[in-house]
């Protein structure tokens, strides 16, 4: 078991049950990554595990999603000796708030706690790119595409892990009649 699963399972934020993932699909693993920021010790252990990642390279400025990544984000920015800041949904679209800038050629590293298809990920990116960032890298707590996500920039995450996840209709654990659980903070969408 490496050091991050060590500081993940102690704050219990690797869960096991019957889970309705955003995506809509179904899986029996789930990461509550809130349960490990709510421990400042551990969160910022995490952070310095991915900052050793972009180790030599120079980062003006850590980007993070509202909510779930405002913690994250401002962690890994004081490992890395860098400003944070974050944006938000605004009529549904990511924005830019509250006098937050990106000067152009900016060094950002994007951080998010968990990526499984990366969807935020890559509408953070956009807003970094639209104001002419440099893009650095990605920094994560849970990488659990397995490291199948591409972003086209580097990607450092304290662990990555393929979590397991079926179509609604090909779930085995809804053949077994075991009740699920929504556990995420976004609406669900459509299974893929």
């Amino acid at each position: 078991m490496t050091r991050a699963e060590e500081v993940l399972t102690k704050a219990d934020a690797l869960l096991s049950g019957h889970f309705l993932y955003t995506s809509g699909r179904h899986g029996e693993q789930y990461m509550q990554c809130a349960r490990v920021l709510q421990f400042p010790e551990y969160t910022e252990e995490l952070a310095k595990i991915v900052a050793e990642g972009f180790a030599g390279e120079k980062v003006d400025i850590v980007l993070a999603p509202a909510i779930g990544g405002i913690v994250w984000g401002y962690e890994l920015s004081r490992a890395l000796g860098a400003k944070s800041i974050f944006a938000e949904r605004e009529e549904g679209v990511m924005t830019l708030r509250r006098g937050f800038e990106i000067p152009q050629g900016a060094r950002v590293v994007v951080a998010e706690d968990v990526v499984t298809t990366g969807g935020t990920v890559v509408e953070i990116l956009k807003i970094a790119k639209e104001k002419g960032a440099e893009i650095v890298g990605v920094g994560l707590i849970l990488n659990r595409s397995g490291g199948k996500a591409d972003f086209g920039t580097k990607i450092v995450s304290a662990l990555t892990k393929e979590i397991v996840s079926y179509a609604p209709e090909e779930c085995p654990l809804c053949k077994q009649g075991l009740p699920i659980t929504k556990p995420g903070s976004r609406a669900t969408i459509s299974a893929v």
